[in-house]
């Protein structure tokens, strides 16, 4: 198994898309890169740095870190600066970090690959880990939750394949 950080505006919707995706094992919304260790969300909200992030553990027998990455792409501006959809600030900004240096490699090569076909000009953070603490247990699902809760992310793409 391996494990990437995707930082892609809201989290809900971000954690809703990635589990509805085939070779993703777990996922886990939380809060990313930040000033402070062990922030809540009010601290996320109220300028801490950090930005709202999903752990994404995938086998890559089922999807490769590239796949996964095309879809995340699928999904964001990577345009945009601390801003997907509705929201705005640096906790909504995107993001790809690894904490793992066998990723760091991957990961670097599709965003290289990735800005190029941009033009040069996208945003996305590409960053080591330097810390990620789960959200609160009322984040954790929450479309799952309250399937009428906010995202950014269209509802269609919210839709596991082949229903």
């Amino acid at each position: 198994m391996l494990t990437v950080y995707l930082a892609g505006g809201c989290f809900w919707g971000m954690q809703k898309y990635l589990d509805i995706t085939p070779g993703v094992i777990e996922t886990t919304v939380g809060y990313a890169n930040g000033s402070t260790e062990a922030p809540t969300y009010r601290d996320v909200c109220g300028g801490s740095g950090h930005a709202e992030t999903v752990k994404v553990t995938y086998d890559p027998d089922l999807i490769s870190t590239e796949e996964l990455l095309e879809r995340y792409f699928d999904v964001i501006d990577p345009l945009s600066v601390n801003r997907q959809g509705g929201d705005s600030g640096v906790q909504y900004r995107t993001g790809i970090y690894w904490d793992d240096a066998a990723q760091e490699a991957a990961v670097r090569a599709f965003a290289e690959a990735k800005d190029r076909e941009l033009g040069g000009q996208m945003k996305v953070e590409i960053l080591p880990l330097y810390g990620f603490w789960p959200a609160e247990e009322y984040h954790q699902k929450y479309l799952d939750k309250n399937p009428g809760g906010y995202c950014h992310i269209p509802r269609s793409k919210l839709i596991p394949a082949g229903k």
